[in-house]
């Protein structure tokens, strides 16, 4: 596999313009031949959110050179090409006119980011008819109602809230705080967290603590939050920014449980996190890296051989478990690996099963595979799953 990670170069107008008028014309045979299928993705290799980016990549990339190094998906290679778009959605859209334009690739694999893969939205799946499939990250709008060219295995944050607001509520809790970043994103996911728990014991309070994006300095956040004395605290922020809450929420004696969406249960809120985020709750989207499992063993397997500098952790998980589902979709295709071929696979796929993550189905009228989730419990250092995947209630 010939992995390309690059920085996102500035065309020239005129060579943008060229891209975008070629694209609809060659999507449809793009990247598809005998010998290799070409796939791309984008992800935020550089910046705040790289946290995220560099261990999912990690997960996926280890996932293709392991099936090329087995003979690849039906005896075609996989030519999976990433490049960094340091969480920016304009320069998704450029990445996506070069991944298409240039690099000829049948689909867009296993990428990463929700406004990124929005802004990218016109050119990929409409114009080019080029799909994307199992992005990280999407909001309730991307799938209802379904879009064409448009598949996930993520189940939505919104759901993940609804997980949480549900776990809340049968945990006995009273009066809970949702600490969220500030954009519109962070918002409707602490908004169905807050409307599920009400649902499910409308004597609770829950109210909203809203929080600047990438904010560092949580002293005068915590103490906002300390001072309506919640018994629990629900947290829709990025990794770091949660392991920022936790280490000043011990500093100044709060002790509310926390309990968190799918991007904080990862290796790098412990690290940063330390002692603080003993006895953290979570919901996940697979299962524990640390499972006995055989399918999960052949990840951490993988990992060790192919990225060795990168834990096999969580989110690395992620980028595995979103790179095999694609492979067992592909290897059904009959011919020519080509977009739209990918896309009539994906929606008569049934009953996909990853080993790491929930089955997924998937139909014409059901573009999101799966609404599972994993509760998962810091023990002694450890993120650890507890019970199985289970469906939450409807938002």
């Amino acid at each position: 596999m010939r992995l390309r990670s690059t920085p996102v170069k500035v065309a020239a107008v005129a060579a943008t313009l060229v891209l975008a008028a070629t694209a609809c014309a060659s999507a449809n045979s793009a990247g598809a031949n005998d010998k290799e299928i070409t796939i791309g993705a984008w992800y935020p290799l550089s910046g705040a959110v790289s946290a995220s980016g560099v261990p999912q990549r990690a997960g996926a990339d280890a996932y293709f050179k392991m099936i090329n190094d087995r003979g690849g998906i039906n005896g075609r290679k996989v030519n999976w090409i990433v490049k960094d778009n340091a969480f920016d959605p304009q320069q998704t859209v450029q990445i996506a006119r070069e991944l298409i334009g240039q690099d000829k690739v049948s689909a867009i694999v296993a990428a990463n980011g929700t406004s990124q893969a929005e802004a990218a939205f016109p050119f990929v799946l409409q114009q080019s008819k080029v799909p994307i499939l199992n992005e990280l990250g999407g909001l309730d709008s991307w799938y209802n109602p379904p879009r064409a060219n448009l598949f996930g295995t993520q189940t939505l944050y919104e759901d993940q809230a609804a997980a949480l607001g549900d776990w809340v509520a049968k945990d006995g809790r009273k009066n809970v705080v949702v600490v969220h970043s500030d954009p519109a994103a962070f918002v409707k996911v602490a908004q169905a967290a807050q409307s599920v728990a009400k649902k499910s014991d409308p004597a609770m309070n829950v109210s909203l603590q809203p929080v600047k994006f990438q904010s560092t300095d949580y002293s005068p956040v915590v103490s906002q939050v300390k001072g309506k004395a919640p018994d629990a605290i629900i947290l829709i922020l990025a990794s770091p920014e949660a392991a920022a809450f936790m280490k000043e929420a011990k500093l100044q004696g709060l002790t509310a449980p926390t309990y968190s969406y799918a991007p904080v249960a990862a290796q790098s809120t412990l690290t940063l996190a330390g002692p603080a985020a003993e006895g953290a709750r979570a919901v996940q989207l697979v299962k524990s890296p640390n499972d006995t499992d055989p399918a999960v063993q052949e990840f951490r397997d993988a990992m060790a051989k192919y990225e060795p500098g990168q834990p096999a952790d969580f989110i690395a998980l992620w980028g595995w478990a979103g790179a095999k589902v694609f492979a067992q979709i592909a290897q059904t295709v009959k011919g020519s690996v080509t977009s739209e071929a990918l896309a009539k696979a994906y929606e008569q796929a049934k009953n996909v099963d990853p080993g790491v993550a929930p089955v997924m189905s998937f139909g014409p009228d059901r573009h999101m595979g799966s609404r599972d989730v994993q509760r998962v419990v810091v023990k002694n250092g450890k993120w650890t799953s507890e019970g199985d995947f289970y469906t939450p209630p409807a938002r």
